[in-house]
């Protein structure tokens, strides 16, 4: 299966894929410079000290328990100048792991909407930071205006358990999703 890890920038992603990939994990992560400066606000709460980004995809692989289902898992940048980048590695994929973060909730929507626009299942992961606002999953879900039947998990994005429940709501959500079309 080809899930994508989605998000806003400095969310998460690469530090998700590292932390699950069974193999070696490819990044394309660069030296952040001053050229993105008018693009990409590093003075928001939880980006201050951000040096690197991932300038195309990042790329793990993680067979659940059992070996019958290898996630292959594509790590897409969180910014809006590289959407076509973006729009290439969506193809196929059959769900997105959406990382969140609750200092910066409203940069989710466009991430969530892009998913949204290709008719992918999602389930949304929120990455604790040791800043983060910490609210209930009834106050989340109803913030970022989720869909009542959207996974919605609370997790730590360099914990591989926590990792991999979010990445098993998503699964089985696809799952279902993919069962349901078919009946």
């Amino acid at each position: 299966m080809k899930i994508l890890v989605a998000g806003h920038l400095g969310v998460g992603k690469t530090t998700a894929i590292r932390t699950l990939s069974e193999i070696p994990t490819l990044h394309t992560e660069e030296v952040m410079t001053d050229a993105a400066a008018d693009t990409d606000d590093l003075s928001l709460v939880g980006l201050r000290n951000k040096t690197t980004t991932t300038v195309a995809i990042d790329f793990g692989r993680l067979t659940l328990p059992g070996d019958k289902i290898v996630l292959y898992l594509y790590g897409t940048p969180g910014q809006r100048r590289f959407l076509p980048l973006w729009k290439g590695i969506a193809l196929g994929a059959l769900g997105a792991l959406v990382l969140v973060d609750t200092r910066r909730l409203d940069a989710s929507f466009e991430v969530m909407d892009l998913i949204e626009e290709r008719g992918l299942p999602y389930a949304v992961a929120v990455n604790v930071f040791p800043d983060s606002p910490d609210y209930s999953l009834e106050i989340l879900r109803s913030k970022l205006d989720l869909a009542p039947d959207t996974p919605l998990v609370i997790c730590d994005a360099r914990q591989t358990n926590s990792s991999l429940n979010a990445l098993i709501e998503l699964t089985a959500h696809s799952i279902s999703r993919a069962g349901n079309e078919t009946s």
